[in-house]
């Protein structure tokens, strides 16, 4: 495939923008090489700046369930937009969302829309504390929950990726208020809450990690921390900023069955736009500004864009529950079919899924934590990524990153998919 396009626009872009993207992951640091730049999107497919097509498996990190442009989802963009992009003033759209959400998801009596899941993040941890009366929080090696301050010690994902667990620019005030834990370690939870029980506000963690690849909660492990969480008034937020919606409609909390104090969201509930939300119990959220003394504001919180798109692609979700069902099997025949790839080729392999989230580990398994995770043979992901790429498939540029499958991939993608994946690992 032709990239120069691609490469003279990452040229000129690395002369105006940090490392040339917006995003660090984008920058192919891990793999090697030049980003793509793509120009459009329709169903499971991207094409770039250099007219190469591609089947895609990262579905812009999680929220196209349905497939790029879908056509209700363009359609309520464009009506809305004639209206005006913004207003910074309450609209129909954001009741309407609101009243979606909480009547679909449990223990979400009230929900405050943001502009991005980090915001939410940010902005459920300092609820929490306002809550609590207490400062501390437990967060989970190899979780990302955006990059906010008290995150971004020992991160997952991005940060992972460009090797820089624990970013520069954090206070040590801020650091020792974020502990970290092992996921799916629950003893490991208990020795850190015991020891700063008296003030502990929080305990964050994706129910099912995304961001060191796709790690589900060992049995018991959720639950455990409901109990604690509970013994010690400590609050609960689940971070489904990638599995709200897309895993089930009522998200991992279904699954597992285990109902958090506070959950937050990101793109998907905007259907691939700017947005995230949190939301939780009401004696929480009332402490939620201008009900209660805990202060959190956006102009564009609430965008109506974001909102059209969002409530179109969630009702039709809600409306067509057999989405997950034709996702599941969808997954199921990929994630089988790389691992008899892979079995045929003695390479060794494990390969986590929940649902339409994938996670491929070039390691012996189990991978159940943060350091399994990094047990994953960099260098070969690195060579079947390219060897992908240039087939035509489109995989996310991180081994610490989980494939998101849409259900506008046919029968046929997913055979080609495996088509390019074993003529790749016969070339490596």
């Amino acid at each position: 495939m032709n990239y120069q396009n691609s490469k003279d626009l990452y040229e000129r872009a690395s002369k105006v923008i940090p490392g040339g993207v917006n995003s660090p992951v984008r920058a192919f640091n891990s793999v090697g090489g030049t980003p793509i730049f793509i120009t459009k999107a329709k169903g499971a497919y991207l094409w770039d700046e250099d007219g190469n097509k591609y089947i895609d498996y990262i579905s812009s990190w999680g929220p196209m369930l349905l497939g790029h442009a879908e056509p209700d989802v363009v359609k309520a963009v464009q009506e809305t937009a004639v209206n005006s992009t913004s207003f910074g003033a309450p609209t129909r759209l954001e009741v309407e969302m609101a009243e979606l959400i909480t009547s679909s998801v449990p223990g979400v009596d009230k929900v405050r829309m943001v502009n991005s899941g980090t915001e939410a993040t940010m902005s459920a941890i300092r609820v929490a504390r306002g809550y609590t009366g207490k400062n501390k929080i437990i967060k989970f090696k190899g979780n990302y929950h955006g990059h906010g301050d008290s995150f971004l010690i020992e991160a997952g994902s991005g940060a992972l990726t460009m090797g820089e667990p624990s970013s520069p620019g954090v206070t040590e005030g801020t650091a020792k208020d974020t502990l970290n834990a092992n996921y799916n370690d629950l003893d490991s939870v208990k020795k850190l809450v015991e020891a700063n029980k008296d003030d502990m506000a929080a305990i964050i963690l994706e129910p099912i990690a995304g961001n060191m690849g796709c790690i589900p909660p060992k049995k018991g492990f959720l639950k455990g921390l409901r109990e604690l969480c509970d013994e010690h008034n400590i609050v609960l937020i689940f971070d489904e900023v990638m599995t709200g919606f897309r895993v089930d409609f009522q998200g991992a909390q279904k699954i597992y069955d285990v109902t958090a104090d506070m959950v937050t969201y990101g793109k998907i509930i905007g259907a691939g736009l700017p947005v995230g939300a949190y939301g939780g119990k009401e004696e929480i959220m009332d402490y939620v500004a201008p009900s209660g003394p805990v202060y959190q504001a956006g102009t564009l919180s609430g965008n109506p864009l974001a909102m059209a798109a969002g409530f179109t692609l969630l009702k039709k979700l809600k409306n067509n529950p057999q989405v997950y069902e034709e996702l599941e099997k969808k997954s199921s025949v990929l994630a089988n079919g790389i691992g008899q790839i892979l079995s045929d080729h003695d390479i060794p392999y494990t390969i986590n899924r929940v649902g339409s989230m994938v996670g491929v580990f070039y390691c012996e398994g189990p991978v159940e934590t943060f350091d399994d995770a990094n047990r994953t043979d960099k260098e070969l992901f690195g060579k079947i990524f390219h060897g992908m790429l240039k087939r035509g498939v489109h995989l996310p540029p991180s081994p610490f990153e989980a494939f998101f499958l849409s259900n506008a991939l046919t029968a046929e993608d997913i055979s080609n998919t495996l088509t390019a994946f074993e003529e790749t690992i016969t070339e490596i």
